[in-house]
């Protein structure tokens, strides 16, 4: 892969390239998709939307949204600190080309801010009981209905191809979605890859899929333009990882793991005492020992770490990458980032007391319980509404429950049945985990008229 190439600016539906020299330095292309995606629907759905805590009403635990737009925030130093190493390395892409290193950053930034836009209620249990519900429950008499692969996008329904779908996929009047650049998308990509065949090997690309069959032609259409290095045989399609996906994935690795931890000591499902451990062995070379004694509270003392943490894994990041960076062109870097970084085993341990004390907490367990209920029944409704209106055997009850359905989602042009289905899970991916839980209420009789 060459650096050209990944940097494309095109978008969907360009006829021709759109040259870095030739930008608007005020209205840059990159940070064109970063607004394009800040403004959308889909995007501002995650503010209601559980990242560690379902339907949590605590104000600083942290939603979807902000999550994401935190993840934004470290991607962004992540991207341009490793575009600054990239231009003294490669001149030329400034000298002839014009990329500036901020360039880089504003790429990850735009994807990092994408990264979760395609998750649905309830967090990643959301896409577990959508995936169950094919698999194991009502809707598995379909299998027989579907190909192959179609069947294994349903039974492991992915937010990342979900949230690809969400960005690209073309709906009447709105060719290609948000028409980001195929630079955003590459580094959007974490899992370059169809679902089947599933995890065939133990690089990091394949560990779960990337887009649904509905998508596939396009998906090969930008990895092919970026010059993404093919990496299956025969009719699958796969590829090596975009450079810039591996930033986003260390961003994002960054943030749970550091802040979801301090969600769960604020929320005091982790003592402070334990926080401090765990922590200070991230930042031991860069705290400042008076500073940190005089703070008074326990929050400024977790912030204080939080912060430092975090610079500590970003700088170790780019370390990390620029380190690799021509394995990584070659498509021979089969690793996460945070996987090599010097502090993997700190990392892991904070995680390990996060799943324990936080991510199987009761509060949780109960609220996911709730969430798969929530979201199984909804697919049972639309689906077989969805359904029989397209056979022209809808109930009126069916035709009631198909009114509820946005305007968008009320065209029923679907022919195929992957279609129809994946057209209801999309829908019910894009409700909010109150929303999910308010319309529930209403289909079950539970709404207070």
């Amino acid at each position: 892969m060459n650096w050209e190439q990944l940097l494309s600016l095109k978008r969907q539906g360009d006829k021709g390239k759109r040259l870095r020299k030739e930008q608007d330095d005020t209205r840059l292309g990159f940070e064109v998709d970063y607004d394009r995606i800040i403004f959308s629907a889909p995007f501002r759905s995650l503010q209601d939307k559980t990242q560690v805590i379902p339907l949590s009403k605590t104000d600083f635990v942290h939603t979807r949204l902000t999550h994401s737009l935190e993840v934004s925030v470290v991607g962004r130093s992540i991207g341009r600190l490793v575009g600054k190493k990239i231009i003294e390395k490669y001149p030329h892409l400034k000298e002839v080309h014009g990329y500036q290193p901020n360039d880089f950053g504003a790429i990850v930034a735009a994807a990092s801010l994408a990264h979760d836009i395609g998750n649905p209620p309830f967090g990643h249990s959301g896409e577990k009981a959508i995936g169950e519900y094919f698999k194991i429950g009502n809707g598995k008499i379909f299998q027989d209905q579907l190909s192959e692969k179609e069947w294994q996008d349903l039974i492991d329904f992915e937010g990342n191809a979900n949230g690809f779908s969400l960005l690209s996929a073309t709906r009447p009047g709105i060719e290609g979605g948000l028409r980001l650049s195929y630079a955003t998308l590459g580094a959007f990509m974490k899992y370059p890859k169809e679902s089947l065949p599933k995890k065939p090997t133990k690089n990091i690309a394949d560990k779960k899929y990337g887009f649904f069959q509905t998508d596939k032609i396009f998906f090969e259409e930008v990895a092919k333009e970026l010059g993404m290095i093919s990496n299956k045989t025969g009719s699958d399609v796969g590829f090596e990882r975009h450079p810039l996906a591996y930033l986003v994935e260390a961003a994002d690795d960054i943030c749970y793991t550091i802040i979801d931890f301090e969600d769960g000591i604020n929320l005091g499902l982790v003592s402070e005492d334990f926080a401090l451990e765990y922590l200070i062995k991230l930042v031991k070379d860069s705290i400042d020992t008076p500073k940190f004694n005089a703070l008074t509270t326990k929050e400024d003392r977790i912030s204080y770490l939080r912060a430092l943490a975090i610079g500590s894994l970003i700088n170790d990041a780019v370390k990390v990458f620029v380190e690799n960076e021509e394995l990584i062109l070659q498509g021979k870097f089969p690793y996460a980032l945070t996987e090599k970084s010097k502090y993997t085993v700190q990392m892991n341990d904070i995680i390990a007391l996060s799943v324990k004390n936080i991510y199987q907490s009761r509060e949780v367990i109960e609220k996911e319980v709730v969430g798969y209920q929530i979201i199984q029944t909804l697919l049972d409704k639309f689906i077989t509404a969805f359904n029989n209106k397209f056979h022209g055997e809808a109930s009126n009850y069916d035709n009631l429950l198909l009114k509820m359905l946005p305007e968008k989602f009320l065209h029923n042009d679907k022919e195929s049945l992957y279609h129809r289905l994946l057209h209801i899970c999309h829908y019910v991916s894009l409700l909010t985990d109150g929303n999910a839980l308010e319309l529930f209420n209403t289909i079950n009789g539970r709404k207070k008229l």
